[in-house]
């Protein structure tokens, strides 16, 4: 199951130039820091250094950081001057196993669920539950 509309993590571009590499930073993933001589090889160092991370965390069973919105980095000194973009990460594999639940829902809800998931593309009303739980629990 992939958390369908999961917000993916923003990522903080250090520019280089023809003697300093292009710096990523994954802000909401402790130590996810990479380079590459380019934005591209930059980049996919950074899904790489952020798959690896999670997974370090969740073998140490520390708690899998969700992403925040860029604003709230964009105004963190570290990175002033830096360059913002967007990387989609898949977290499931780092969540733990699945655990099947029994839920009881009214039609109407389960209709409306049923429907978004549909109109959205998203794999299934699971995905979009875990999805909602997981954003209603990081706001808090």
């Amino acid at each position: 199951m992939r958390l369908a509309t999961q917000d993916p993590y923003p990522i903080a571009i250090e520019w280089g130039d023809e003697n300093t590499a292009i710096g990523i930073h994954i802000p909401d993933i402790p130590d996810a820091v990479t380079a590459g001589d380019t934005f591209e090889e930059a980049y996919r160092a950074a899904v790489e250094v952020a798959h690896l991370r999670l997974e370090e965390l969740a073998e140490e069973g520390a708690e899998i950081p969700l992403p925040q919105p860029i604003n709230k980095h964009r105004s963190n000194p570290d990175f002033a001057g830096y360059g913002w973009g967007m990387i989609e990460i898949d977290i499931t594999p780092y969540l733990g196993a699945t655990e099947k639940v029994n839920v009881t829902l009214p039609g109407a809800v389960v209709r409306k669920i049923d429907e978004h998931v549909k109109l959205h593309g998203i794999k299934s009303r699971s995905a979009f539950l875990a999805d909602a739980a997981l954003k209603a629990i990081s706001a808090h």
